[in-house]
């Protein structure tokens, strides 16, 4: 079973994820934080292997979060999960350090795989924001 420590400020996700991760029957949810600063101590007490951060929470950003956790918690995967879908979150995120990167638009199918292939070592983008990605390099290409 795949430790997985869910931060996301409203519970009715935290709780909508927890029942799709529960469903799978691959995951155990070791702890749920709904701001920046449960998740440090969270992750220090559960010591989850997969965190699943969503970027806007109130404390600290998410995006701090990942550089912090990189430095304390090298062995962590982080999964970012959030509602920003523009290029320049999903590069932050990746350069802070993240793992794999999803929006909340996501299904839950994508969603259990992307915590299984992160887990075991891999990375995670969606099929549409790796299209984004792609368009945007090929668009920084046709100004060179």
């Amino acid at each position: 079973m795949t430790r997985v420590l869910i931060a996301d400020d409203h519970a009715v996700v935290r709780d909508g994820l927890k029942h799709i991760l529960e469903r799978a029957g691959k995951f155990d949810v070791v702890g749920e934080a709904a701001d920046g600063s449960q998740v440090l101590k969270l992750v220090r007490d559960c010591a989850p292997q997969v965190l699943l951060l969503d970027l806007s929470m109130p404390g600290r950003s998410g995006l701090e979060l990942i550089r912090l956790l990189r430095d304390e918690q090298p062995a962590l995967r982080i999964l970012v999960l959030t509602m920003h879908a523009e290029q320049q979150y999903i590069v932050r995120a990746f350069q802070a350090g993240a793992a794999g990167y999803l929006t909340k638009e996501s299904a839950a199918t994508e969603l259990v795989s992307a915590i299984t292939q992160v887990a075991t070592g891999g990375t995670y983008v969606s099929q549409a924001i790796a299209g984004k990605l792609a368009t945007s390099l090929q668009e920084h290409q046709d100004e060179a």
